[in-house]
């Protein structure tokens, strides 16, 4: 298998550390809000990556973080709390908002068919090892305190800057209007380790500590739920691409200076999804989550297929239009499927097999090029071998793909009546000649994989997916 590393700028054969073994660390969600649909790639893309290296034979121990303290808005150390801007907004308690939220996260992953990691831990939890690594830091002089606070001296780490290959002179105070300064700092670049002295006067998370009352930096959780988990050395590290700087870079400095060695090998980061002002946030314009996909009418797994098709480290552009390309694709794909299901014939030709199955662990072993292993499916339709070995065939890509191709649909009592309401509702719009609400009503049915068809009896459907 070959991945591109951000830490070498390049691609490169994957070797693990301990044979095929794979200790495996994604960053977690931010648990203030819904994850929005650009966050949710991110999680495929890892997703993706953890099963396609289980299908090539490697064994992956997979960790990942929930973020419910020490997040910051912006990459100054003093910028806003987000988990403190969703307790404020909702009037609730942090530990309210974290919890809502989490569970939140984890059912739009069970409706992407993400899999859950084998290890899931809290920020919060892990309190005693974030004291024990400063005071660790702080004894070898790679930490110090000020101003109450204590923080990290990004020079004593030459090598800081060698994840995001940033310029050092392009950050300094009034080279851009972005840059902030903590005037208690060494560097600008320093960050913070643990606050007792913040703006957050009140701060609903708060510990003990050796330097008094206060709360851990975002950074640190990461390096110390990664270890606690996966040990010293980590094979791979995921993330966005918007984690590189300074998040990643900070848990690369703050890690190797308490390990006392390198600490991870690969660094991979998923591209953003752009909609049409640009990169894709919850502070502008719709905010759309999978919730609000669904209400609109499309199956979750569409929108799954929509990220399959592009290469996790290319922007991809979001549109309504774009999005139901890969709605009438899926759904396609999903009927062709249905369609063998009701004519398997014949034995499963070994030789095919294995020939197909060798071209889709190639297009995997290619830094995870999803399109291309979508494109050895779509040759194993097309291709005149029975139907028992195509399904088989499909039965084993969807180990990776995970779109539920061989899943037969039901129409359960909620879907029903959403679909007898929207049918009634077009009916409506008939009646007052809105044909044009009609037809919006049918495409929305579609995307919902459901096909009517109007007969002197009225209005039947069915799941055509």
């Amino acid at each position: 298998m070959k991945v591109y590393n951000t830490l070498t700028k390049k691609i490169e054969p994957f070797v693990p550390n301990h044979g095929k073994e794979v200790k495996l660390y994604t960053c977690g969600p931010t648990v203030y809000d819904y994850a929005h649909i650009g966050n949710l790639r991110t999680y495929i893309f890892e997703d993706v990556l953890e099963k396609s290296l289980n299908y090539l034979g490697y064994s992956v121990i997979r960790t990942m973080n929930i973020t419910d303290v020490g997040h910051l808005a912006n990459d100054s150390d003093d910028g806003e709390d987000k988990m403190l801007k969703g307790a404020l907004r909702e009037k609730k308690s942090v530990y309210e908002i974290a919890d809502f939220y989490t569970n939140a996260f984890f059912e739009d992953c069970k409706k992407l068919n993400i899999k859950r990691p084998q290890y899931v831990s809290k920020a919060s939890d892990h309190i005693d090892d974030y004291i024990h690594m400063i005071e660790k830091l702080l004894q070898d002089g790679y930490a110090y305190q000020a101003n109450g606070n204590v923080y990290f001296d990004v020079s004593k780490m030459p090598d800081y800057y060698k994840l995001s290959g940033k310029n050092p002179d392009d950050l300094k105070v009034a080279v851009r209007d972005d840059v902030e300064h903590d005037t208690f700092k060494r560097n600008p670049a320093d960050f913070g380790l643990w606050f007792t002295n913040s703006k957050f006067n009140n701060q609903a998370m708060k510990w003990d500590s050796p330097w008094g009352v206060g709360y851990p930096g975002w950074h640190i959780e990461c390096s110390n739920i990664a270890i606690h988990f996966l040990g010293e050395y980590l094979d791979i590290h995921c993330g966005g691409v918007d984690n590189i700087f300074p998040h990643h870079s900070n848990e690369i400095a703050q890690s190797e200076a308490y390990l006392g060695h390198k600490w991870c090998n690969y660094w991979m980061h998923g591209e953003y999804l752009n909609d049409e002002t640009g990169k894709m946030s919850k502070s502008k314009g719709e905010f759309l989550t999978l919730s609000l996909l669904i209400k609109k009418g499309y199956d979750p797994l569409s929108y799954r297929y929509f990220c399959l098709e592009s290469h996790y480290r290319k922007q991809l552009a979001f549109s309504y239009e774009s999005l139901d390309r890969a709605v009438s694709s899926y759904q396609s794909l999903k009927n062709k499927v249905k369609h063998m299901m009701n004519e398997v014939t014949g034995e499963v030709d070994e030789n095919l097999f294995h020939d197909y199955q060798q071209k889709f662990k190639d297009a995997l072993s290619d830094d995870l090029n999803t399109a291309n292993a979508l494109t050895v499916l779509y040759e194993v339709l097309k291709h005149d071998m029975n139907n028992k070995t195509k399904l088989a065939l499909i039965e084993d890509f969807d180990q990776v793909l995970s779109l539920s191709l061989l899943k037969v649909e039901e129409i359960d009592d909620d879907l029903k009546q959403q679909v007898l309401e929207l049918i009634a509702e077009r009916t409506e719009a008939k009646k007052e000649k809105n044909f044009a609400r009609a037809d919006e009503i049918r495409e929305i049915l579609k995307n919902m994989g459901i096909q009517i068809k109007d007969t002197r009896e009225g209005t039947t459907f069915e799941k055509i997916s």
